[in-house]
């Protein structure tokens, strides 16, 4: 039987606002010309991810053929595409990622280029546990972009944007743990100020848990993004009218960043999984950890600050690395990241730690 052909949704305007009607940026294989003039713009196209600090990475680890490695935080698959590309061939890449819709997509992205199993292996589990990852195998490098993927963010179904309406859920793995939106029922009016403040810096923390707290409890619950965005916008009233649509904007991303964080349980994962690093590095390996909010560099800072005075680690970065501005200004959701890296000792006896302490 002859399918019944569908026309395209057409949009208003010269260019689509929603992320549906985007169909050229979700189809970068077959509209290539046009993603690439968005790249040139200094936008990320939708269901894409650009990787950032790549020269800064591949200059520290100095991926050579032959070696093992792995990217704890696979994603959209540019991190990995290029370790692979240094590679040659030759060696193993493995990958993790708890996004079981995303890390598919790549997974099938890179075998499209060539890269198979025979060179990398993705297993759909959390970076805490990568000693689980390859059980007896020790690692000549390590990575981890602790940052959320430009394609999670940009598609309102998953709910991590308060520019478009979507469901209210916050979670990498959809399959797991609890939507935002259900958590926001089990928080008391305390617990949602001192997550804000903890997970976010969120100045105006209390405001904001107090409206929170009461439209939870009196209207039955948050459920969508652009429920949560408008008690912010609608909490922060008193800002001056010069301010507000910055202070609002401000707000909102740091009141979704604390509870994406509380969701993901992302600073429980970032513990364990700077605990288990040393343990799979091989001696003299490199690892290197991409953060995008002071909470998450404060802790990977004193990790690798304190494992090398015990001679874990002959030396870690003396200061936090950040993109070029000419990065930036091609990828503005490059702002925030900074880079530390760290060398695996071979007899914590034998060595003296190779680190500057921070102002």
């Amino acid at each position: 039987m002859e399918q019944e052909h569908k026309r395209r949704v057409r949009y208003k305007g010269t260019h689509p606002r929603s992320y549906q009607e985007k169909y050229k940026e979700l189809n970068p294989e077959r509209y290539q010309e046009d993603v690439e003039k968005i790249l040139r713009s200094g936008k990320t196209p939708a269901g894409m991810h650009r990787p950032i600090c790549v020269t800064e990475i591949l200059s520290f680890l100095d991926v050579q053929p032959g070696q093992i490695g792995l990217d704890a935080t696979l994603g959209y698959g540019g991190h990995s595409r290029k370790l692979l590309e240094c590679l040659q061939g030759q060696g193993h890449l493995y990958a993790t990622d708890v996004d079981p819709i995303e890390s598919e997509k790549t997974k099938a992205r890179l075998a499209g280029l060539g890269y198979g199993p025979e060179l990398l292996t993705v297993r759909r589990m959390n970076f805490a546990q990568l000693d689980q990852v390859a059980p007896g195998v020790r690692f000549d490098f390590v990575l981890a972009d602790l940052g959320v993927s430009s394609m999670q963010i940009d598609n309102p179904e998953r709910g991590f944007t308060f520019k478009q309406d979507g469901p209210l859920d916050l979670r990498l793995d959809p399959t797991a743990g609890v939507p935002a939106s259900q958590r926001l029922k089990e928080l008391d009016r305390e617990e949602l100020a001192a997550l804000l403040w903890e997970n976010a810096d969120e100045p105006y923390a209390d405001q904001i848990a107090k409206a929170i707290f009461h439209k939870v409890k009196r209207g039955g619950g948050i459920h969508t993004t652009k429920e949560l965005a408008q008690v912010v916008e609608s909490t922060l009233d008193f800002l001056p009218p010069a301010e507000r649509k910055e202070g609002v904007k401000k707000a909102c991303q740091r009141t979704f960043q604390a509870l994406r964080i509380d969701v993901n349980s992302e600073f429980e994962v970032l513990y364990a999984f700077l605990e288990k690093l040393p343990l799979v590095l091989k001696p003299g390996g490199k690892a290197a950890i991409l953060t995008f909010h002071s909470g998450e560099d404060r802790l990977v800072k004193k990790s690798f600050q304190a494992l090398c005075r015990q001679g874990i680690y002959t030396e870690v970065s003396r200061q936090v690395i950040r993109p070029t501005p000419q990065e930036c200004a091609q990828n503005p959701r490059a702002r925030s990241a900074k880079l530390r890296w760290a060398i695996r000792g071979e007899d914590p006896a034998d060595h003296v730690c190779k680190e500057e302490e921070e102002a």
